[in-house]
């Protein structure tokens, strides 16, 4: 069989993918910026696996690509929420009913990318014990150090001193910033000619928070422009839920060291 574009893309099934359950136009829109994030969530976990498996190998500059792409991947996912907000609160509350219980705070991708990048939370199992697939993600993200992990085992190996408790830990604990984790990448960011690589791995980090903050923000104003301060679908908070997780800092030493530098 010959092979063409749309069969190497399996585009008959992934066009078939778009089933909304009323007939508002919007909907589709909806469909499609939500199944669109899920697939850029699976480049990303597959990014993020790689570059993890780099970082803890002593690896660094092969890393930085994945890394870079992570966050050109968060760029692009934060600017669909501007395709999203074309959608006015008349439009969505034609169809909002249709979503029953259902939420973005179910994402499973989203958080093992959360996991994987160090915001450890075991409760966000709960919501996916009826699919085995993704609760074996999740708890296999759990379970394995974070990307913060990583990048603090290969400070380590490069000669930095760090305790025993922020190298040798439960890994399914939420990480807890340290004192000694601040001063050591102080010192790699006081001397940059020496540390290159760890120092380059750490803007690669900072990049990649900072644009999760983004687009956690970004998500806030789609929200608060679509439902102001309505509950979510899935029994969420809404918007105040959303507004509470906006200084969640995966790698939270590089953001505080500056204020030392």
């Amino acid at each position: 069989m010959t092979q063409t574009y749309a069969r190497y893309l399996a585009l008959d099934e992934l066009l078939d993918a778009q089933r909304p359950l009323s007939d508002v136009h919007d909907e589709l829109l909806f469909v499609i910026t939500h199944q669109t994030k899920e697939l850029w969530l699976k480049q990303t976990i597959a990014e993020l696996k790689v570059a993890k498996g780099l970082v803890r190998a002593g690896e660094l500059t092969p890393a930085y690509k994945g890394l870079a792409r992570v966050s050109r991947i968060q760029a692009v996912m934060t600017l669909s929420w501007d395709v999203l907000a074309t959608m006015t609160p008349s439009d969505y509350t034609r169809f909002r009913e249709v979503l029953g219980p259902s939420s973005g705070f179910q994402s499973d991708q989203f958080r093992t990318v959360e996991f994987m990048l160090g915001l450890k939370d075991a409760a966000h199992l709960a919501a996916h014990e009826a699919r085995p697939q993704a609760m074996a993600a999740l708890t296999e993200a759990l379970d394995a150090p974070s990307l913060w992990d990583d990048a603090n085992a290969a400070l380590a190996a490069a000669g930095f001193i760090l305790p025993a408790n922020v190298l040798e830990r439960d890994w399914r604990e939420p990480y807890r910033p340290d004192p000694a984790v601040e001063d050591a990448w102080l010192e790699v960011y006081r001397d940059t000619g020496r540390w290159w690589a760890l120092y380059q791995l750490a803007e690669k980090l900072v990049d990649i928070d900072d644009a999760l903050a983004t687009w956690r923000h970004k998500h806030v104003l789609t929200v608060e422009r679509v439902i102001g301060g309505k509950r979510g679908t899935g029994g969420t908070a809404g918007a105040s839920y959303l507004q509470s997780t906006l200084a969640k800092r995966c790698f939270p030493e590089l953001w505080s060291l500056r204020t030392r530098l």
